[in-house]
């Protein structure tokens, strides 16, 4: 996969992409990241990117001709989905980064100032998206946070095939807790039945706790989650104080 980023601000993401899983993947070319300055697609000597608003307000707004030509530039003939980040596109989550990591391609646009030129959005990007209901200084952040989560689904990207599909939100719900050495610490035990060698009893309680997470922690996933219609009932046991 190769994943292009626009930025006015690139620097900022050598730390991230150079550890971890990320560096892994792009060491074993599994992914390819690519990172693009706004700036270098400016025609004027002082590569000004930002200008006034017109009607007035406060701030700044990215303008449309370095954008334009650096996604032109960046996808020549090609239909690579362009996907801006912004407070204003839809909520970034797992199911969305699973439809990313599907593309060969994609190129991220990366906002900055009171956002970019409204043409850009109308004429030029197919995607928008925001990784929540909050307003940072720039895409930058919100592309670290879209990249991590689309390479880990890539194939060879994590140690186990199968860890993503555990991840919190890939089934709809919150990942069941975790424990490891040692069995006994400061008094408090791990769960006998993880000791038990028995996997079905292990899988049972897994989605037992998952499902009581879910409804104490974050009881709106459960409301468009996909789940069979044996969890159903047993969430509405717990519902009703039987669980």
């Amino acid at each position: 996969m190769r994943i292009h980023i626009l930025s006015l601000f690139p620097d900022m993401f050598s730390g991230p992409f150079s550890d971890s899983i990320i560096k892994r993947a792009i060491d074993r070319g599994l992914v390819q990241v690519e990172l693009h300055n706004i700036r270098d697609f400016t025609s004027d000597k002082h590569h000004v990117v930002d200008d006034y608003p017109f009607g007035g307000g406060q701030g700044m707004v990215l303008k449309p001709e370095p954008v334009f030509s650096a996604v032109e530039s960046i996808r020549g003939e090609s239909d690579i989905p362009v996907i801006l980040l912004t407070p204003q596109g839809r909520l970034f989550n797992q199911q969305v980064a699973a439809e990313f990591a599907a593309y060969d391609e994609v190129l991220l646009v990366c906002g900055r100032y009171e956002g970019v030129d409204e043409r850009v959005r109308e004429h030029l990007v197919t995607d928008e998206v925001s990784i929540g209901d909050y307003v940072l200084s720039g895409g930058e952040l919100p592309a670290m946070v879209v990249v991590d989560a689309v390479v880990r689904h890539l194939p060879g990207a994590l140690g186990a095939e199968e860890a993503v599909g555990e991840d919190s939100h890939s089934s709809g719900l919150l990942e069941y807790p975790q424990y490891t050495r040692p069995r006994v610490f400061r008094g408090w035990e791990v769960p006998e039945v993880l000791l038990s060698g028995n996997h079905a009893q292990i899988a049972q309680w897994r989605e037992e706790q998952s499902l009581r997470r879910t409804l104490k922690r974050r009881p709106e996933l459960l409301e468009r989650a996909d789940l069979p219609a044996e969890i159903r009932d047993l969430m509405e046991r717990y519902r009703e104080g039987e669980g």
